[in-house]
């Protein structure tokens, strides 16, 4: 896998919705009840339940979302003894939860640092190009629509699951599928471990090509051990849903510069 750290495709206005989607992102995260402290490891049993309340009332739920029932017993955030030893207590929920709008929420959270910078890197990479064309509020609707399409897609695929979706995934990979549609042949620099991190630049489309057809065949399960924790089902249906939304808009999108410069260690020919 490919790691994008920067494209060569300037733009015309500054990116202020995407700018406020990742310092939203970043303050939401360092919110969440004892996630600032995952960077070391070290998390309590009381944090622990309190997270795992947390994100029982903010994320998404397949189940919720398909079903529109709200369970029974749910976390409440306390830790108690039980015949196992000390666990997470659950009890009826003592708030209202509509699942439409857990949908928005969980898409400001994640599980983690290396689940929220890998996230914030391809917005700060590709969002600000999608913005730039389709104007702030529009692109902030699109991102949106994205992200909610994903969500559910992800649901009906897995309409009996009680586990939490969070992330912005979904909506990211969106921008992801736009950007392949209004600029395919845009440079991408790109860090490709082989032995060391090697720098290469490769245009869009094959960056963000390999980016979905892995994206596909794990959500398959095939080639990954972690495909029931990674929701890659998310992460194909935002892409589509981006790609087909940007569709109209390729006819007037200005093509990306073309790049100049010396690449590995001699001058690119004019069109590389």
């Amino acid at each position: 896998m490919v790691i994008p750290v920067h494209d060569v495709n300037p733009v015309r206005r500054t990116p202020w919705v995407t700018y406020a989607l990742l310092a939203a992102n970043v303050v939401v995260f360092l919110l969440i009840p004892g996630m600032a402290g995952s960077l070391t490891g070290e998390s309590s049993l009381a944090q622990l339940c309190h997270l795992q309340a947390f994100l029982d009332h903010y994320a998404a739920v397949p189940r919720e979302l398909i079903h529109h029932q709200m369970p029974r017993l749910v976390p409440t955030g306390e830790v108690g003894a039980g015949p196992q030893g000390a666990g997470c207590v659950v009890g009826p929920p003592s708030y209202d939860k509509s699942p439409e709008l857990s949908v928005l929420t969980a898409m400001f959270l994640h599980g983690g640092w290396l689940h929220l910078l890998g996230n914030m890197l391809f917005l700060w990479i590709f969002g600000n190009n999608i913005e730039d064309r389709m104007g702030h509020l529009r692109f902030l609707l699109f991102y949106a629509v994205c992200g909610i399409a994903a969500a559910y897609a992800f649901a009906l695929l897995n309409a009996g699951s009680g586990a939490p979706l969070i992330g912005a995934s979904g909506a990211i990979a969106g921008v992801l599928g736009a950007y392949l549609v209004l600029y395919p042949k845009a440079r991408v620099w790109v860090l490709v471990p082989f032995l060391v991190f090697l720098p290469l630049r490769l245009p869009a489309w094959i960056v963000l090509g390999l980016w979905f057809v892995l994206q596909a065949v794990y959500s398959s399960g095939a080639g990954v051990s972690d495909a029931g924790t990674v929701a890659y089902a998310a992460h194909v249906a935002g892409f589509v849903v981006g790609l087909l939304i940007a569709l109209p808009l390729r006819p007037g999108t200005p093509p990306p510069p073309e790049p100049r410069g010396i690449l590995f260690g001699r001058r690119a020919r004019p069109g590389w």
